[in-house]
C-alpha cells in the first residue's frame, strides 16, 4: 500500500480528532461546534478559513499555484439515534450519534489538507469543503445557494464515503448513475375519534394507515417497469396514546428511491392516488406531503476512472471495483455533481465478523481507514494538479 510516510505520521491524529468528533456529534444546521473544530484545524494548517457557507458549513482554500481548482467534499452532520455502542468516546449528546461515518470523513479530510498544506506538491487550488447537514436536510443545496461555486470556483468537485462489508484498503466505484434520488413522504389520515369500544361510532384512521402502507407496497410491483429500479418504504406509523380510544388521525411517513426524476414523479402521483383512494374507500381521508430531497448521483466517466486510477495507485488495481452495483442509498454531494464535473467512491470500512451497517446504533468508523481516504484526497489534487517543474 502507497502511503506517504507523513500521512503515516498522522494516522494518530487522525484517530484523536475523528473521536473528538465522534462523542460531540450535531445534527445537520447545528454543526457549530464541530464547524470550529474544523476551522481551527484548517487555520492550524495554514489555509485560508470561509465559515458560515451554507449556514454551518466550512471552506478550507490552499492555493500554491496558477493550475485549476480541485474541491474535495467531506459531511460534518450525524443522525437522530442513541448510541449503543460501549466506547471511551461514545457520543456525550443523548439522542444524537455519529451513525453513518460523517466523523471519520471529516477527519480524513482535515488530515489531506494537513498533508498538502505541508508539502505543497502541487501547482493550483484546493478547495477543503466540509457540508453541513446531508442527512436529508439539504446541505449541499445550502451551500450552492450560498454560491459556493461562484466564490471558489472548481473544476472538479470530488467525494468520499465509507462503506461497512468492504475490506479495509478496497475502494468501489462506478461511471454514471451510481447512487438513488430520494425521497421523504407523510401521509395523515383523518377519520374521527371514538371510544375503542365503540368503532362503529367513528372512522377508524388506524385501519385505514395500515391497509394505505400495505397498498403502497403495490407502487413498485404493480406499476413500476421491471427494467427501472425503485423502492417504496413506508419507515414510521403515529397514531393515539390509549389503549381505549380510537384517535382522530394517523400519519405515515416513510421514503421513496429511485434513479429516474421521471419514475420519481411517477411515484409520486401513484403515492398520492393510493393513499387517498384507500383512506376514501375506509370512510378517511389522506393528506399527503411528498419531498424530492436528493437527485440521483452521476459520476462523470472520465472522472470516476481518473479517481478509481489514484486509488489504483495507492492500493494496487486488484483492490478497486470500477464497476460496482448500485446504490439504492441516497447522497446529496449529488448536487453538486449536477454543478461541476466530478465522481464519488467508496472506501472500506472493514469486512469483520459482526461489522454492522451504516445507520445502526452500533456503528463505528474504522480508524484503520483514516490514513487511505486521506491519501486518496491528496492523490487526487497532486494527480490532478502536478508541479510541471522541480520547485
Amino acid at each position: 500500500m502507497q502511503i506517504p510516510d507523513l500521512i503515516k505520521s498522522m494516522h494518530e491524529d487522525m484517530a484523536v480528532w475523528r473521536r473528538d468528533i465522534h462523542a460531540n456529534p450535531e445534527l445537520g444546521f447545528e454543526e457549530h461546534r464541530t464547524a470550529e473544530f474544523v476551522a481551527g484545524k484548517l487555520a492550524e494548517f495554514g489555509c485560508e478559513v470561509h465559515r458560515h457557507v451554507g449556514r454551518t458549513g466550512v471552506i478550507g482554500v490552499l492555493q500554491t499555484g496558477n493550475g485549476p481548482c480541485i474541491g474535495l467534499r467531506a459531511d460534518m452532520d450525524a443522525l437522530p439515534i442513541e448510541e449503543a455502542n460501549d466506547l471511551p468516546y461514545r457520543s456525550r449528546n443523548p439522542g444524537r450519534m455519529h451513525a453513518c461515518g460523517h466523523d471519520g470523513h471529516t477527519a480524513m479530510l482535515l488530515g489531506a489538507a494537513r498533508y498538502l498544506a505541508a508539502t505543497k506538491n502541487f501547482d493550483g487550488t484546493a478547495v477543503f469543503i466540509f457540508q453541513p447537514a446531508e442527512e436529508g436536510l439539504g446541505g449541499a443545496r445550502a451551500m450552492i445557494d450560498d454560491r459556493l461555486f461562484n466564490r471558489f470556483p472548481c473544476d472538479s468537485v470530488f467525494g468520499m464515503h465509507n462503506t461497512p462489508g468492504l475490506a479495509i484498503g478496497k475502494f468501489a466505484i462506478r461511471p454514471g448513475a451510481m447512487m438513488a434520488g430520494g425521497a421523504f413522504f407523510d401521509i395523515t389520515v383523518t377519520g374521527s375519534g371514538s371510544h375503542g369500544a365503540r368503532p362503529e361510532a367513528g372512522i377508524d384512521p388506524v385501519l385505514a394507515a395500515c391497509h394505505i402502507v400495505t397498498a403502497l407496497q403495490a407502487i413498485v410491483a404493480r406499476n413500476i417497469g421491471p427494467a427501472e429500479t425503485a423502492v417504496v418504504s413506508a419507515t414510521a406509523v403515529h397514531a393515539g396514546e390509549a389503549y381505549n380510544v380510537i384517535p382522530q388521525s394517523a400519519v405515515i411517513r416513510g421514503t421513496a428511491r429511485t434513479f429516474g426524476k421521471d419514475v420519481m414523479q411517477q411515484i409520486e402521483r401513484l403515492l398520492r392516488r393510493t393513499a387517498e383512494g384507500v383512506a376514501a374507500g375506509l370512510g378517511a381521508t389522506a393528506q399527503v406531503e411528498f419531498r424530492a430531497l436528493f437527485a440521483p448521483l452521476v459520476n462523470d466517466p472520465a472522472e470516476a476512472a481518473f479517481m478509481a486510477d489514484a486509488a489504483a495507485e495507492i492500493v494496487g488495481e486488484e483492490h478497486v471495483d470500477r464497476d460496482r452495483s448500485i446504490v439504492m442509498a441516497s447522497e446529496d454531494f449529488s448536487f453538486m455533481l449536477e454543478e461541476r464535473p466530478g465522481a464519488y467512491i467508496n472506501i472500506g470500512n472493514g469486512d469483520r465478523t459482526g461489522n454492522v451497517p451504516v445507520h445502526n446504533p452500533r456503528y463505528n468508523f474504522n480508524d484503520d481507514a483514516l490514513p487511505i481516504g486521506a491519501c486518496l484526497y491528496a492523490r487526487i489534487v497532486e494527480k490532478k494538479l502536478p508541479r510541471l517543474a522541480p520547485r
